[in-house]
């Protein structure tokens, strides 16, 4: 076999492996003539047979499209020279054309290196009409889930609750009306913004803890406050939902807030008449008590009376000492019974539980019959401290007292004690409490006690064991929400016949930094002088003759000069016309149309350097002034020690 034949055998191998290709495949030399083809181009783009050889020029397939209306229409001598021109430039090129039956071919050419092009034809067609229906497929999904974020936005902002999504950062990532408005942004600008930009610092100290507790994969509940722009202040109870993938990744938080001022309101009007009523339970020994120190005072100032041109100066002391003990005795127990009474909103700080319990026992005094029998059982060495609100532990603690009470109507033994108790494994599970120290306050009674279906109601709002009529059903329910707002635990045992314990599991804090023993540096500071003054002219100003003269006389002997206004228009007048003035200690709730408050106030505006301190026999003082009730002066509550006035006059006089 010579070798062109071996050449036109190998030629012809190619060619048949050529037609076997999917693709129609063409070879065009350095003159633009065809040297090589397949079967598959001239299947696919349907040339005539004739331009099948080697050497067909370039221009004879262009014309057969061109004249076939396949590059469009008009010049088609033009639309073939611009084609070939650009060919000669022989750089790769790609493109798709449509035919005119709507076949799509994506041609591809390749420059050889001594000139001429490698092009191969792909028939496209149905890729390209998947991927147009995959696109149209994807505006219709679009469009779809465009109008369900619609009809979700739509739903969202006019459920009447505040709705959020936060992703880890946390950055917000949704947010319906409701919740932008409440933190002054919209819809779309709170999207991307991070938590501490949309809640502020000072709420964002207090709830980022829980967030991240939430993006950690925790179910979260909480309640917060915050002030209106009206100055009003509402409360919001927020839950927290991770948002959880199934291997156990956290991919951010659901937030749903409701409204619960109108409810907290609610509890604070129950609270309140909680109070009362344990104040008018209170109130009969209280009286008692009183009626005891009346007579002391009554008993041993007839004496004095009696001996007035006749007495020692021991003899005088032995009188006056139980006075003086007594008059004391009868201001606590007022202060006591009146912050009580008046009570607050809910206030949590770190206070001591011994003294709060101390003045629970203040309370009780004279309040239980005489068959019942009250024991305390604190450690006064041990000082234990929790963040609760005071007024709400003390209005729960007396009506676990009063419970007691009816529980042992023919008398036996309450017991009330105070002890640190660390919490672990079972124990700590079983109360729903983490592991760590607490304070455990129980209240222990000799009573009937209760069967085990009566305590599985007992924290249930309005359930009574009572007849109709006496009493609410409140009580225990009152106590189970303000342990349960303080972060404790309320547990009860009791077996019918036995008796009844409820322990109050309450977290442990720290005593806070600035609790001082004052009344002992107070007490100390007036022997040493340090708190006496030293002729400085003090304004009193009080309606009252008999209080002015009995203030009068307390000022001047802690080394103070007294002048005594005779009313509030001329306390104004004697402070701007008396440069030597010191100080002005005024009462409040005064006649007339000026009270203590604005008289204060008025004096401050004149001369802004004079010191002025206020007095108050009332609980609640505040008049129709708007501002009463933000008092920017020292209140001294009457009546009061000399340590408590020489600390206040010092403090106004060294202004």
């Amino acid at each position: 076999m010579n070798e062109t034949t071996h050449l036109k055998s190998q030629l012809d191998l190619m060619q048949a492996a050529l037609d076997h290709l999917s693709q129609g495949f063409s070879v065009f030399d350095a003159n633009l003539e065809l040297v090589a083809w397949n079967r598959g181009l001239w299947q696919m783009l349907d040339f005539p047979e004739e331009l099948a050889r080697r050497g067909t020029h370039l221009t004879e397939f262009l014309r057969v499209n061109a004249e076939r209306g396949e590059y469009g229409e008009g010049d088609i001598e033009g639309k073939i020279e611009r084609r070939v021109a650009r060919a000669r430039l022989f750089e790769p090129h790609y493109l798709e054309r449509v035919r005119p039956n709507g076949q799509v071919i994506a041609i591809k050419g390749t420059p050889l290196p001594q000139g001429g092009f490698v092009t191969t034809y792909t028939d496209v067609t149905e890729d390209r009409r998947r991927q147009e229906s995959l696109e149209k497929t994807v505006e219709e999904r679009t469009r779809a889930l465009r109008q369900s974020e619609d009809w979700l936005r739509l739903v969202t902002d006019n459920i009447p609750a505040l709705i959020a999504y936060i992703a880890p950062g946390p950055i917000f990532r949704f947010a319906n009306r409701r919740y932008a408005e409440w933190f002054g942004q919209s819809p779309a600008s709170i999207v991307g913004m991070s938590g501490q930009d949309v809640v502020g610092k000072d709420l964002f100290a207090e709830i980022g803890p829980k967030i991240a507790h939430a993006l950690q994969g925790n179910l979260v509940s909480y309640d917060y406050q915050r002030k209106q722009t009206d100055g009003s202040k509402a409360y919001m109870r927020s839950t927290l939902i991770p948002d959880m993938t199934v291997d156990g990744r956290t991919l951010g938080a659901f937030v749903l807030s409701l409204d619960a001022t109108e409810e907290k309101q609610n509890q604070e009007s129950l609270l309140q008449a909680q109070r009362m009523d344990a104040v008018g339970k209170l109130s009969g020994g209280l009286a008692h008590d009183f009626n005891n120190l009346l007579t002391i005072l009554m008993g041993n100032l007839l004496t004095l009376k009696r001996k007035s041109g006749d007495i020692s100066t021991g003899e005088l002391e032995k009188h006056l000492e139980p006075m003086l003990t007594a008059t004391q005795r009868g201001s606590d127990l007022t202060q006591r019974l009146l912050a009580f009474s008046r009570g607050h909103g809910v206030d949590p700080q770190i206070v001591s539980l011994t003294e709060v319990i101390s003045n629970v026992g203040t309370l009780l005094s004279g309040s239980l019959p005489a068959s019942v029998t009250v024991n305390f059982h604190i450690d006064q060495s041990v000082r234990l401290f929790a963040r609760i609100d005071p007024t709400q532990l003390e209005t729960a603690l007396v009506n676990l007292a009063f419970n007691a009470r009816d529980a042992m109507p023919e008398g036996g033994e309450l017991s009330i004690s105070l002890a640190q108790k660390h919490l672990e494994g079972t124990h700590a599970r079983n109360l729903g409490l983490s592991t760590g120290d607490y304070a455990l306050i129980t209240v222990r009674d000799t009573g009937e006690g209760m069967e085990e279906d009566i305590q599985l109601k007992a924290f249930e709002p309005f359930f009574t064991t009572k007849s109709f009529g006496t009493g609410s059903g409140l009580g225990l329910s009152m106590v189970y929400g303000f342990i349960q707002q303080s972060e404790g635990v309320i547990d009860i045992r009791s077996k019918r016949g036995a008796g009844t314990e409820i322990q109050l599991f309450l977290p442990l804090q720290s005593a806070p930094e600035n609790l001082t023993a004052t009344s002992e540096v107070g007490s100390k500071a007036l022997e040493d002088n340090a708190l006496r003054g030293n002729g400085e002219l003090v304004l009193l100003v009080e309606d009252n003759p008999d209080v002015a003269a009995v203030l009068a006389v307390q000022v001047q002997d802690l080394g103070y000069s007294v002048l005594v206004a005779e009313g509030a228009e001329d306390a104004r007048s004697l402070a701007s016309e008396l440069p030597d003035l010191s100080g002005v200690l005024s009462d409040i709730v005064m006649p007339g149309q000026m009270n203590g408050l604005s008289l204060a106030r008025k004096i401050k505006a004149a001369r802004p350097k004079l010191g002025i301190a206020l007095m108050t026999g009332y609980a609640n003082w505040s008049s129709d002034d708007d501002n009463s009730n933000h008092c920017e002066f020292p209140v001294l509550p009457k009546p009061f020690e000399s340590e408590s006035l020489a600390r206040t006059l010092k403090d106004i006089t060294s202004s």
